[in-house]
């Protein structure tokens, strides 16, 4: 059995469905993944569920970062202490949605990379906005939908939520597309790698709390106009304008920014 196809073959036995690991084994994409990583003004690194090391040792090698590597499951932990002895005292086994970073980085600015586990890929999204004031740059391979779908301009299909929330603080470029058979297992569908890059808004000017509220609740109800689907928001006698008789996926930022200064006035 030659060498190649004894790695893949110990990829599938090694994964684990409830984790949603589905191994990189294509060198060249893993180069390409971390060579995105811009790093401007960063030195601080994690890189989330690193697996069996696909991007480890580029991430290793590249003298500009200090990388911490954290990863849920224990038995990948131990394999990459074996492959790569140097990770031993930067590997962290704990849930990245729980690790705080100011164990080891304080308050110090930080860049996130990785093959983002498709099963908690938007969990992981809302932790880095939760810590956007720190998470300067992200460079992250997904599932092709959810990438997509963070990339999306208004007016797109696939514009929701994670589109407006993310773009309010982060410019978004779309990468490139990676296909299925790099993978062990191959996953069902297409990945895309995204940039996320920190913009110059420290803070919305307007309830950031509410904003947020008001992303959430007009797009889970996406078909209605926003007059009825910010009902809950609004009080039954505001004033009408014209942006109450439009959807949610008409909206860019700045409009939300603005919608929710009337519904801030409304009350």
């Amino acid at each position: 059995m030659n060498k190649e196809l004894s790695i893949v073959n110990y990829q599938l036995s090694f994964a684990k469905k409830s984790l949603g690991q589905h191994f990189l084994n294509d060198r060249g994409i893993a180069q390409k993944i971390v060579s995105s990583l811009r790093g401007d003004g960063i030195c601080r690194v994690i890189e989330v569920g690193p697996g069996l090391g696909a991007l480890s040792p580029f991430l290793l090698q590249d003298e500009r970062f200090d990388v911490r590597f954290v990863e849920i499951d224990y038995e990948a932990a131990e394999y990459l202490k074996k492959k790569f002895p140097s990770i031993n005292d930067k590997l962290i086994v704990a849930d990245f949605l729980r690790y705080p970073f100011e164990t080891y980085f304080g308050n110090e600015p930080l860049a996130i990379i990785g093959n983002f586990p498709y099963n908690i890929s938007s969990q992981i999204f809302f932790k880095i906005l939760d810590h956007r004031s720190q998470v300067r740059e992200v460079v992250g391979m997904l599932q092709k939908e959810v990438a997509e779908r963070i990339a999306a301009p208004p007016g797109s299909k696939t514009y929701g939520i994670t589109s407006v929330l993310l773009q309010a603080f982060y410019d978004i470029e779309y990468l490139f597309t990676v296909h299925e058979h790099v993978f062990s297992p191959p996953p069902k569908v297409k990945s895309g790698v995204i940039r996320l890059t920190r913009n110059n808004v420290e803070a919305l000017p307007c309830d950031e709390a509410l904003f947020f509220r008001t992303v959430k609740t007009a797009f889970n109800q996406r078909r209605k106009m926003l007059g009825n689907s910010l009902k809950t928001l609004l009080p039954a006698d505001r004033s009408p304008h014209p942006i109450f008789s439009q959807r949610p996926e008409q909206l860019g930022v700045h409009q939300f920014i603005e919608l929710t200064k009337l519904i801030e006035n409304a009350r």
